[in-house]
């Protein structure tokens, strides 16, 4: 009876065609974002920022990035992890080889080098598609790991291709507290999670999915597959190049190319494929999955007092994570936004069976 549109008329098509058409839904959004804005830096402890909440946030920001090619697109990648590795890398260059380079600025220019890797390695997506994309995004993530351990110049000359980024500030504030860091992670989530929103709303968003729905029927109605899977490959690589920076400066604060090899490639894809295919909120679900899910898994038998070994508990996550993943995905292949869905079409009828 909550969740019912009595009374909510739309006069103009701006009002119609708004992010959240449903005034529920708004209100739902404000509260989500005052409780992550206002109260959680005051009442998280600093363990469920630095475990949870950050890694979240910023995992978050990868997987809405892979989610516009692989979703939206329909381009597959296995690279992503080396994109990320490119904006992290690439930031940390503008940090220690220009005096005064502001951080924010550092992140952003770390996700343009990453969007130029990305375009570069998307460029074969204009004549293949399906395994052999797939193949063909596998080859950055070996690229990319090589590039950075053989070629001292890209780490500042260090042997081991580990960096360390230290002294966050912004403005004049500085970036040490979990709290700030948090709140640095959101403020960037938020901002490009409305920006991603809107683009997939748009002209160039319904070019993609029409993309990913026919090709062949897309080019015959005047959309230019070059542009469409170029562009899918731009913007996808500087959202994931930024999410990159922020996993190496704001959690890592010390990292190596191992940071960002090919398991956080299929995690992300994890994400993108749990959450949901083709959906923002999906991207968010997906990392709260992956991100949250393993810790109570790991946790589980000493809540419960049950005396089991470390290394059987391990293997007893990955056993138990993994068959979850496939329980999800045979329930729902559309990912748990499509359950989100489903249980927000069924509120808006209740208590009628219709």
């Amino acid at each position: 009876m909550l969740y019912r549109e009595n009374g909510q008329f739309k006069t103009s098509y701006r009002a119609d065609q708004q992010i959240f058409p449903i005034r529920q839904d708004r209100i739902a959004i404000a509260l989500v974002l005052v409780l992550a804005f206002v109260v959680v830096p005051f009442v998280a402890s600093e363990y469920l920022m630095r475990a949870i909440l950050i890694p979240f946030l910023i995992l978050s920001l990868a997987a809405i990035g892979l989610n516009i090619l692989v979703g939206y697109c329909g381009q597959i990648s296995l690279g992503t992890g080396a994109f990320m590795a490119v904006g992290a890398y690439a930031a940390y260059n503008f940090q220690v080889r220009i005096d005064g380079m502001p951080l924010i600025a550092s992140l952003l220019l770390g996700g343009v080098c990453a969007t130029v890797v990305g375009v570069v390695f998307g460029i074969p997506s204009l004549r293949i598609k399906g395994l052999y994309l797939a193949v063909a995004t596998l080859a950055a993530q070996f690229f990319v790991d090589w590039a950075f351990l053989r070629i001292s110049w890209l780490t500042n000359d260090s042997s081991s291709g580990s960096v360390s980024a230290a002294g966050l500030q912004v403005l004049g504030l500085q970036i040490q507290s979990p709290a700030s860091k948090y709140l640095f992670c959101l403020v960037f989530v938020t901002v490009f999670a409305l920006l991603a929103k809107n683009l997939v709303r748009g002209a160039i968003g319904r070019e993609w999915m029409a993309m990913r729905d026919m090709d062949v029927a897309a080019a015959v109605i005047g959309i230019r597959p070059v542009y469409a899977k170029l562009t899918a490959f731009a913007v996808s690589s500087f959202i994931v190049g930024v999410a990159g920076a922020l996993w190496g400066f704001v959690h890592l604060s010390t990292w190596e190319p191992a940071a960002f090899n090919l398991n956080r490639s299929f995690d992300l894809l994890f994400m993108v494929i749990i959450g949901g295919l083709g959906s923002i909120m999906g991207s968010f679900f997906g990392a709260a999955f992956i991100v949250v899910l393993p810790i109570v898994l790991d946790n589980m038998p000493y809540w419960f007092g049950i005396p089991i070994d470390t290394a059987l508990a391990a293997h007893l996550t990955s056993m138990i994570f993994g068959a979850l993943i496939v329980f999800f995905l045979v329930v729902e292949p559309h990912g748990l936004a499509r359950l989100w869905s489903i249980g927000k079409e069924k509120l808006r009828l209740w208590p009628f069976p219709h």
